[in-house]
């Protein structure tokens, strides 16, 4: 199972043909009606509609490719972001798309979502940053949100087509931004600002009890690793949603591990021979199976770290319980169960 999230590589991402942009065009026109004259039945309509307007609307939300004024409340959003799902379940509104990351369906498996979603389920409208741009279409979306995605330009393109777009937050590399500006990003297309202020402040609360009761956090350096082969291994930089969650909760982290890592990239590759940059007073591993923790265990240069030495490493499943997916997450729903999963492992640690 793979437990990190760094960013597809450029050869996965699919620019789309112009074959399929055809298709989104007559999908497009087919859901317009091809300009049948509804004249006899605008007023009633039109009196309907402003009867559900919501007073937060129109909205303008600027993104990395511009901005995108929403006019009146979506009905029907669809996220295109590893975690974006979560932040629109927390403000009452159901995706009805969602793209499929790692294979793992993001409905109805994360105890932190599973009474959210319900029996109800998404469209797969993708897979990471490979978006099917015709079931997308087919959806009818009000909205589409990707937050903690790669979108690239081309397909921003496509899709403002048909609906739309609220792309990643401009000011931060892709996977980069931290949860509290997505959420809002999220909560002011959705038109739920004031809701989206108090699921902030309330996970801020929730840190901030961590940190109270554990000063001592403050003075301790903390690395979050996985590997998925031997000899090879990644530790997460500053801008990685795992990193983020740990310093929210009173830790340092080491910054020779960003000085490390490729640009754009959320993960520092480290070879056996550099393992020593994880010699810090907390370790986490977010691993996927005990046959992996054996592995990183047995490796000799490991065994030769103080943090190896002394036991203040913590093996850390990424799901079975799911408390490595939560921090991998970071989001409004997740991190409430992360805090109160992670912090009496972390406490145990001498």
């Amino acid at each position: 199972m793979f437990s990190g999230t760094r960013p597809a590589p450029a050869r996965y991402v699919r620019l789309v043909p112009r074959a399929a942009v055809a298709v989104v065009a007559a999908l497009v026109l087919a859901a317009c009606g091809g300009g049948t004259d509804n004249s006899t039945s605008d007023s009633t309509s039109s009196a309907a509609s402003d009867a559900g307007k919501s007073a937060a609307f129109p909205v303008t939300v600027a993104h990395k490719y511009g901005s995108t004024t929403i006019d009146e409340e979506p009905e029907k959003v669809v996220t295109l972001g590893l975690s974006d799902q979560d932040a629109v379940l927390a403000l009452g509104v159901k995706p009805v798309g969602a793209v499929d990351w790692f294979k793992e369906r993001p409905y109805g498996k994360w105890p932190w979502a599973k009474e959210l979603w319900g029996s109800d389920a998404p469209e797969i409208v993708g897979e990471r940053d490979e978006y099917n741009m015709e079931k997308i279409a087919a959806l009818k979306p009000d909205l589409v949100i990707a937050q903690y995605s790669g979108m690239k330009k081309e397909q921003y393109d496509t899709l403002s087509r048909f609906t739309k777009v609220v792309a990643q937050p401009e000011e931060y590399d892709d996977y980069a931004a931290p949860w509290e500006v997505m959420t809002r990003q999220i909560g002011k297309a959705l038109g739920k600002e004031d809701q989206t202020e108090k699921l902030i402040s309330d996970i801020d609360a929730q840190f901030k009890a961590v940190r109270d009761e554990h000063p001592e956090f403050a003075d301790l350096t903390l690395a979050v690793a996985d590997s998925f082969e031997a000899g090879k291994y990644s530790a997460f930089t500053k801008g990685d949603p795992k990193a983020i969650f740990f310093t929210e909760l009173g830790f340092t982290l080491k910054p020779e591990i960003d000085k490390l890592a490729k640009p754009g990239w959320n993960v520092a590759e480290l070879s056996a021979e550099k393992l020593n940059v994880l010699d810090v007073d907390r370790l986490v591993w977010v691993t996927s199976s005990t046959e992996a923790n054996d592995r990183i265990k047995a490796e000799p240069l490991y065994k030769k770290l103080k943090v190896s030495q002394d036991k203040r490493d913590l093996f850390v499943p990424y799901q079975d319980p799911d408390i490595g997916a939560a921090f991998s997450f970071n989001t409004v729903l997740s991190i409430p169960y992360a805090i109160d999963e992670i912090t009496p492992l972390l406490t145990a640690v001498k």
